[in-house]
């Protein structure tokens, strides 16, 4: 089971991860961390809110019914040398 936490100030629900690092790039998170007195989770709170954003379009294009499996066959038409030519799509 994964532990649940709070965080106090908008009491909403927190999950529990383990992230692993190359220790150079943890050393410099946290001096970042230290220096600007904000917690390593705030930070990666923040950079995965970052991250979901600029994705966000990807993650509406997989609610569209039938969008998932449509791409998904038309990669291994591709891969299999069907599909069409960019000029034959501009026709």
């Amino acid at each position: 089971m994964i532990p649940q936490y709070y965080d106090i100030i908008r009491l909403v629900k927190m999950g529990a991860t383990t992230l692993r690092l190359p220790d150079e790039k943890l050393k410099l998170i946290r001096a970042i961390a230290g220096y600007e007195n904000i917690p390593l989770s705030k930070i990666f709170e923040e950079m995965v809110d970052e991250y979901i954003e600029r994705h966000r379009e990807s993650l509406e294009l997989l609610r569209i019914p039938g969008f998932l499996k449509e791409s998904e066959e038309g990669l291994k038409e591709i891969q299999a040398g069907g599909g069409k030519s960019i000029d034959e799509l501009d026709s």
